[in-house]
């Protein structure tokens, strides 16, 4: 027989897990200095041209 799981606690450790994850992502997204969302962007527009550049021409 299986093992007697308490449904409450399980719904708040599952809550605690997905809060964690959503902090997770913002603390990636929201947690750079201004200079490193520059060199980002900067690096995005690059990126964007070089593949631009290399389309074909149909």
């Amino acid at each position: 027989m299986g093992e007697v799981v308490n449904l409450r606690r399980a719904r708040k450790a599952r809550a605690r897990d997905a809060a964690e994850t959503t902090a997770a992502a913002n603390r990636a997204a929201f947690g750079r200095s201004k200079d490193e969302r520059d060199a980002a962007a900067i690096e995005s527009a690059r990126h964007a041209r070089t593949l631009d550049g290399a389309k074909r021409e149909d």
